[in-house]
């Protein structure tokens, strides 16, 4: 074959597959279309699913009409947190595959330190501070950021079911699953809002993302290999609830593995459904919590009182003006009262022992817990 006839057919071929990666995002598109037509009220999670593809491929398909793509170089999503901070008030939403915790309010502020003239100090000074994107510790959005497992990024203004404008910054991570997501809730914060889509747009406004396969999960250290007798010492000797994730890691145990294997009266499994009961209880006695809820990407922190809880289907729920916590009933199997360097919590798993949620009783510093939260825990259903 002549080289200018091989030439001519690779060219085709090559705009054949280009007009193929073309159409393949409004075929996409118009699949979400039928779906949301035949089930309005499907959340966009649940309709990436049943379409076979991520949400963030979902959202992605909205650029240029509802979605605008945010830059995802090294610091990007720190630095656009750190930006939202100018927002005011926002509803912070965090949630896995069982659970959401949304919250409003405004986020609190880190003081920056002043430069020293130290280059070592100072380089470390700002690392400190982009790694809580310069707030969000403690205050009404209190989060936990794992920087490294978030990829990409979108500018969401559209129609909310009420038919009024909502504007979201939303987070992914590299398999596209929604890491965290920031829900502009005052006028105010618009112009604030449009400048950090202006100042953090991607190049490339196209729906076509590197969106990487899930990772095989690792499987769980046989109990025989763990030294148990150090393990259980590690934790009789923990002077801080905080050391726990550290020790786990070090005996290289998953979180409700290290359940099994607690020292001897430490750990108490509980029934799935004493979840409701902690909430409602938690609500009648009017006693201050404070919900955990995260992925690989953040955790989401509310502390504070709840006033009303309801089932709605499969979910169990906060619905407060400023809180709303969903837990899936349905997925959680197992429960446990764990006791830890004085800290009482009560953690949930779902069947394939990943963490859905945890509580602990709100606590000053340096005092001994409330003992209204340790009858609460005790009163709770055992399995």
């Amino acid at each position: 074959m002549k080289t200018k006839h091989r030439y001519a057919l690779a060219l085709a071929a090559s705009m054949l597959l280009s007009a193929a990666c073309v159409s393949a995002a409004p075929a996409l598109g118009e699949r979400w279309a039928t779906l949301k037509a035949e089930q309005p009220k499907l959340q966009i999670r649940d309709a990436a699913r049943a379409l076979n593809v991520s949400e963030a491929e979902l959202l992605a398909t909205g650029i240029g009409k509802t979605a605008t793509r945010l830059s995802d170089s090294e610091h990007a999503a720190s630095d656009i947190m750190r930006r939202a901070l100018d927002l005011g008030t926002v509803m912070a939403l965090t949630r896995n595959e069982n659970a959401v915790l949304e919250r409003t309010g405004v986020a609190m502020r880190v003081k920056q330190e002043a430069p020293t003239g130290d280059k070592e100090k100072d380089k470390e000074s700002e690392a400190r501070l982009r790694s809580v994107a310069g707030g969000y510790l403690g205050g009404d959005i209190d989060l936990r950021f794992h920087f490294a497992n978030w990829k990409h990024a979108f500018a969401v203004v559209q129609p909310g079911r009420d038919g009024a404008i909502t504007r979201s910054l939303q987070f992914f991570d590299a398999q596209g699953n929604a890491a965290h997501k920031v829900y502009l809730k005052n006028e105010a914060g618009i112009a604030a809002f449009d400048k950090i889509v202006a100042d953090f747009r991607h190049p490339q406004q196209t729906g076509e993302l590197k969106i990487a396969g899930a990772a095989p999960k690792a499987a769980e250290k046989a109990d025989s290999a763990v030294d148990v007798k150090e393990f259980q010492l590690a934790w009789q000797e923990m002077t801080d609830v905080h050391q726990f994730n550290r020790i786990v890691r070090e005996f290289g145990l998953t979180r409700e593995q290290a359940m099994r294997l607690a020292p001897a009266g430490v750990v108490q499994r509980i029934s799935p459904q004493a979840m409701r009961k902690l909430l409602d209880d938690s609500a009648k006695q009017q006693l201050s919590i404070m919900a955990f809820l995260g992925n690989d990407a953040v955790t989401q922190i509310f502390s504070g009182k709840i006033e009303k809880t309801a089932a709605s289907g499969e979910w169990y729920n906060v619905l407060d003006p400023n809180f709303n916590l969903h837990v899936r009933e349905s997925a959680l199997k197992t429960g446990y009262i764990v006791q830890r360097a004085g800290v009482t919590s009560v953690e949930f798993f779902d069947k394939d022992g990943e963490l859905v949620v945890t509580f602990f009783g709100v606590r000053e510093r340096a005092k001994p817990q409330p003992q209204s939260w340790v009858d609460l825990t005790r009163s709770l259903p055992k399995a």
